[in-house]
């Protein structure tokens, strides 16, 4: 009995299924006490594999996307939102709007949550098993920068293709000259209704010239950008920061007087 069983370990581990190795043993007992058949026992035992191999893809996912940790749904202050932007920010969290490559644009002043909703919303998405990328807009531009410099532009935008949702934070940032213009109209022509981004930026699409300075590009970008799209304007939103230091402020001054 012992050898079938290690027999098993060992012909478990050699296929790699190593949930179903470490749960075999105790699963067994449990199949003898509550009389399951056999066809049961090894059910249990695919589910727990099953479930064993999500959780390391989801892990995989995550340390691969540049999210920040602590960015999630559960610390997003949603009281800040008007009932209108919550029912928007719900609705995306099923990651419906990756099937049909929809944008999503955050637009809104600094402090207003775009990034954490951008990073929340990542989260998400690779809680449902999709590859998502972080990345402020600036350094991506750079990464792709260099790309072109190499002769290997096409290669960094199929690795980039990878990601079902490509996360462009403060797109308002990139430093405005022609090479950057011209690399970042390139990688939102190449996700043109083939994959989705989400977009966040301190700049409505009027001052988008301010980005990519040629009227006719500026056009074409935004086209491309909104054309399929869910459009937040958290421009009303007032700054976590702008609150917190009132709030800060307010505590000071009852402090003082209570003194």
């Amino acid at each position: 009995m012992a050898n079938a069983r290690d027999e098993l370990q060992t012909l478990l581990r050699s296929l790699n299924l190593t949930a179903m190795a470490e749960a075999a043993e105790a699963t067994a007992l449990r199949a003898a006490k509550e009389g399951l058949t056999h066809e049961a026992y090894l059910l249990e035992l695919s589910r727990i594999e099953l479930a064993a191999k999500a959780a390391r893809r989801t892990e995989r996912l995550r340390k691969q996307s540049g999210l920040l940790p602590g960015k999630t749904w559960r610390t997003l202050n949603a009281n800040c939102f008007d009932a209108t932007l919550r029912m928007q920010m719900e609705r995306l969290q099923s990651g419906d709007f990756i099937k049909d490559a929809i944008n999503v644009v955050a637009v809104g002043r600094p402090g207003a949550g775009k990034s954490h909703f951008a990073c929340a919303l990542g989260h998400a998405l690779v809680e449902l098993g999709y590859p998502v990328l972080f990345t402020p807009t600036a350094a991506l531009v750079q990464r792709l920068l260099a790309a072109k410099r190499d002769l290997r532009l096409p290669q960094e935008l199929a690795k980039l293709d990878r990601f079902e949702c490509l996360i462009l934070d403060d797109i308002g940032y990139v430093q405005h000259d022609r090479d950057e213009m011209e690399v970042l109209f390139t990688l939102l022509a190449e996700r043109y209704e083939r994959k989705s981004m989400v977009i966040t930026t301190n700049l409505v699409f009027s001052e988008w010239d301010r980005i990519f300075k040629d009227p006719m590009t500026t056009m074409a970008a935004i086209d491309r950008v909104i054309h399929h799209s869910v459009v937040l304007d958290l421009m009303r939103v007032e700054s976590y920061r702008a609150t917190a230091a009132k709030q800060s402020k307010s505590a000071s001054a009852k402090s003082a007087v209570v003194a």
